[in-house]
């Protein structure tokens, strides 16, 4: 199965269901299920952006899952609906977000699952 890499806490809000979309400097033609792992890095300066939601992140382990059902070129209007739907997620990152990928059927797993992650789209196999 595949899987993806994401730095916290964004990695967590997509489990939690505050994120729809992960952003990448590039794009994917892949579409399905995907394994979000929580990579070992944590971005200490947005713990407290996302205080309000009182979340507890993770470190090396897989989280749980996701449909990517879209990959689309973020432009102003995709920037400017979203920061609507939700201006302290979707403000700016500081990251390059070039690609929204569209998440669905999110599912947080009950026992994280241990595991390295990767740079990339990567295959887990259990």
């Amino acid at each position: 199965m595949k899987a993806l890499t994401i730095k916290e806490p964004w990695a967590t809000l997509i489990i939690e269901g505050y994120k729809k979309y992960e952003f990448r400097s590039w794009k994917t033609k892949y579409r399905g299920k995907i394994l979000i792992h929580a990579g070992m890095s944590l971005e200490r300066d947005n713990v407290d952006r996302f205080a309000v939601y009182n979340l507890e992140y993770s470190k090396g382990v897989i989280i749980g899952e996701a449909d990517i059902v879209d990959c689309i070129l973020v432009d102003q209007k995709l920037d400017d609906e979203l920061k609507k739907i939700n201006p302290l997620v979707y403000g700016r990152s500081g990251h390059i977000e070039k690609y929204a990928w569209k998440l669905e059927n999110v599912k947080k797993y009950e026992k994280p699952i241990p595991v390295k992650g990767k740079l990339g789209l990567w295959n887990y196999d259990n």
